[in-house]
């Protein structure tokens, strides 16, 4: 291992240059705060220089917990009850339950060679979640996580949410925390946007509870807090004001209440995204990446709805795809003409896809081969990478992992993929990790 490298990447390299610089800072009349304030700004001013050379700013995942049938969506065969259409890319042609998608697949990818490792639902969504296979010794940080860290906060909204909350054990929300990296980047949870009554009670203030008073509380507190850190030193304390001053500026700005606020759409807007939960939640990740979130997952599905063990037909016709297709058509077009869906990576899958038909006239779990689609910031669409074979259960052509998507959406953000975190018992880890323990490889026709 480089320590050397390690060193630089961590902003603490103390090789003899490094030493020699800072001891000559008395000479240019500079102290030591000055210059760790100067290569904070020159750091930030970084950032800025690479936001403005890469596309990808934020992202939405819309997550179809259950593992959709790939050959009865993105990737139909003829032995799928639906038959194929063309779409508005040449060539292209992905299920006649799409129709509004169709005339969209100019903007979007479709990767039919995707291959995963894990069969049942709650290794498989951790694995779709981290890129990781679940470890007893370990927790891994979540994708979204990694590029909440890696890109920062803007305009004071919550880098990651995560909406609605999954209805089942939380051990599964728990796969799309941050692991072991700090918990400030774990996703903020919100409520059904669909619902009448839908607010985030966290960001109101009580009617009693004026923003001076919230002022003049906080100053006090701060005499009070000096003499308690005097008496105890604590490396806590750190990450504690970091919370609470992102809270406070949270609670405190209309404009990022304003952001969760779904009632400020249209109505015309709001009936275009369905009265529904899938079509709500993709309308609230459009208003957040749209005020500064960086990576929204829209999981409006209920868990495991799509886990088609029986009637999948009927449903995928009658209950699962209509709803996505209408949500996710508006999705595109309104980031489109908002100016947003250059910035915006929109990726959609779940944890796995389906396998041959069974006797109940179901599909039931198939990690072998699947299918996603991704599309935004900088993915050139309108392309099919990879391919199944003539029955769609295995990769005939370029298999594709979970590590290989993750560097391809990193390199759109201008995020190093080939970066390792130290987990806190030293072990290094990729995140953008593939199969057989290698560094996924950016999709080069897409980015």
């Amino acid at each position: 291992m480089n320590t050397d490298k390690c060193r630089r990447c961590l902003g603490t390299d103390s090789s003899r240059r490094y030493f020699l610089k800072v001891g000559s800072l008395g000479l240019l009349g500079i102290s030591v705060r000055q210059f760790l304030a100067l290569e904070r700004i020159m750091a930030a001013t970084e950032v800025a220089r690479t936001e403005r050379r890469t596309k990808a700013q934020a992202c939405i995942l819309v997550w179809l917990e259950g593992g959709p049938s790939h050959l009865d969506t993105w990737d139909p065969k003829p032995e799928s009850g639906f038959r194929p259409i063309s779409t508005k890319a040449s060539g292209i042609q992905i299920s006649e339950l799409l129709p509004r998608v169709a005339k969209h697949m100019d903007k979007l990818a479709i990767i039919r060679s995707m291959h995963t490792e894990e069969t049942n639902h709650p290794q498989a969504i951790h694995y779709a979640a981290t890129g990781h296979r679940p470890s007893p010794a370990m927790r891994f940080p979540s994708l979204g996580s990694i590029i909440s860290k890696e890109m920062g906060m803007r305009n004071n909204v919550p880098p990651h949410v995560f909406e609605p909350e999954l209805q089942r054990e939380p051990q599964i929300l728990g796969y799309f925390k941050s692991g072991f990296v700090s918990s400030e980047y774990d996703p903020m949870v919100l409520g059904d946007p669909s619902e009448t009554d839908f607010e985030v009670p966290d960001l109101i203030l009580p009617k009693s509870i004026t923003a001076e008073r919230i002022a003049e509380r906080r100053g006090f507190l701060g005499v009070v807090d000096e003499i308690y850190r005097h008496k105890v030193k604590s490396a806590e304390h750190g990450s504690v004001d970091t919370f609470t001053d992102q809270a406070l500026k949270m609670v405190l700005a209309p404009s990022v209440r304003e952001a969760f606020d779904i009632s400020k759409e249209s109505e015309k807007i709001r009936d275009s995204y369905g009265r529904n939960r899938i079509g709500q939640s993709m309308l609230l990740a459009r208003r957040l990446v749209e005020s500064g979130s960086r990576f929204v997952t829209a999981a409006g599905y209920k868990s495991q709805e799509w886990d088609t063990h029986g009637d999948n037909d009927k449903k995928l016709r009658d209950d699962l795809v209509p709803p996505f297709d209408q949500a996710f058509s508006a999705l595109l077009e309104d980031l489109d003409q908002r100016g947003l869906l250059e910035s915006t990576i929109v990726i959609v899958m779940g944890e796995f896809g389906r396998g041959p038909k069974n006797p109940n006239h179901g599909r039931d779990h198939w990690p072998q081969c699947w299918s996603l689609a991704l599309g935004g910031g900088g993915i050139r669409g309108g392309q099919v990478i990879g391919s199944s074979d003539a029955s769609g259960m295995y990769v005939a052509d370029r298999q594709i992992t979970m590590g290989d998507v993750y560097a391809t959406m990193y390199k759109a953000f201008g995020i190093d993929w080939e970066k390792t975190y130290m987990s806190p018992i030293g072990r290094p880890v990729k995140i953008a990790n593939s199969i057989e323990d290698k560094t996924g490889v950016p999709i080069r026709e897409l980015v």
